[in-house]
């Protein structure tokens, strides 16, 4: 029996379905990860993006291919509706072929983590606009050169939405009405690689007999120190950042309080004025003058979470490095044992 509105379409109740239902897991296509890979890693030491394409089905977002963005150079800065045209373009010939043209979010290559900037809250932002679900495919080839796979998938927290929405201004009022901490902007979405079954089938016929390669034995090189330097370094710069921002909000609370100081000043002088002037007989002056004291502006909170969000995956870096690097010095030594 249909409703009072009117029977629901496949559409309707997938969405439906969708705003009702939390985001659970990301399912990537092996495809699409090749893809994500060979642009990132072709494009290295240069920052990419691509496009994301798959469906929405209840607590699982499929990704099952994607397309690159052209490269922006200074020149092309002001040409943004030609990356809009390309983007519709590209959409339209994947359609043509029977492949899934519906976005479900954007790619971004990055630097040992460093991803965590305003520009990545804002695109987020642009892309909630049409598109509730969406997420963003972190993807470090440097990382992924030494034999595993640094892919992450993230997403805003609703909470953080609600509180950045509107002036884009993180203040102190709204951190406390949303209980927002540095923690509360990002969440990672668990992926699953899944591959189909005739692609399955095929690697399973074309995989080489069992040997040794060189990669195998590249995951057990010692040597980290380079890697572990650049994370200091950029551990470092994001301390001083830290301290700067720090530095920010006490110059503020030193304004803040030097204003009310004046304005405390400015009122008794106004007050023993007006008492003067009801003496004379006369009428008394307004105490309350705004044009005089402007509210002095709040430093944004966002880019102090941000900063504290990066060192955070830089120390979550240096503790993996530095736990691989003891196993492998464990596993050296046992091998060493045994020939003795």
């Amino acid at each position: 029996m249909a409703s009072e509105g009117g029977p629901m379409n496949f559409a309707a109740a997938m969405e439906k379905k969708t705003d009702s239902s939390p985001l659970r897991n990301v399912q990537l296509d092996g495809l699409a990860v090749l893809k994500i890979l060979k642009h990132c890693k072709e494009s290295m030491p240069s920052l990419v993006t691509g496009q994301l394409l798959g469906l929405d089905i209840g607590q699982t977002l499929e990704v099952t291919d994607c397309f690159p963005f052209p490269t922006r150079t200074e020149d092309d800065e002001g040409n943004e509706a030609d990356g809009a045209n390309y983007q519709l373009e590209m959409m339209r010939c994947l359609r043509e072929i029977n492949v899934d043209n519906n976005t479900v979010g954007w790619y971004q290559s990055t630097q040992l983590g460093s991803f965590q900037t305003v520009e990545l809250i804002e695109t987020f932002v642009n892309y909630q606009e049409s598109i509730k679900r969406c997420i963003c495919i972190i993807c470090d080839p440097q990382r992924s050169s030494g034999g595993g796979l640094a892919v992450k998938a993230i997403k805003l927290k609703d909470s953080f939405i609600s509180a950045y929405k509107g002036d884009g201004i993180l203040t102190t009022e709204k951190v406390k009405a949303g209980n927002i901490t540095w923690k509360e902007i990002f969440e990672e979405i668990p992926v699953n690689l899944q591959n189909s079954a005739l692609a399955a089938a095929m690697l399973a016929e074309i995989e080489p007999p069992s040997v040794i390669k060189q990669i195998d034995v590249d995951k057990l090189n010692l040597s980290v120190l380079p890697t572990l330097e650049r994370n200091l370094e950029f551990v470092t710069d994001c301390l001083d950042d830290a301290v700067m921002e720090q530095q920010k909000v006490s110059y503020y609370h030193r304004n803040v309080a030097r204003q009310q100081q004046q304005q405390a000043q400015w009122l008794q002088k106004r007050r023993q004025e007006n008492a003067q002037r009801r003496a004379n007989g006369e009428e008394a002056l307004p105490e309350e003058d705004l044009q005089q004291f402007k509210p002095i502006p709040e430093p944004n909170q966002l880019d102090n979470f941000l900063i504290t969000n990066q060192i955070n995956t830089y120390c979550e870096q240096l503790s993996s490095y530095s736990m691989q690097s003891l196993q492998k010095l464990h596993l050296m030594e046992a091998l060493q044992q045994s020939h003795l």
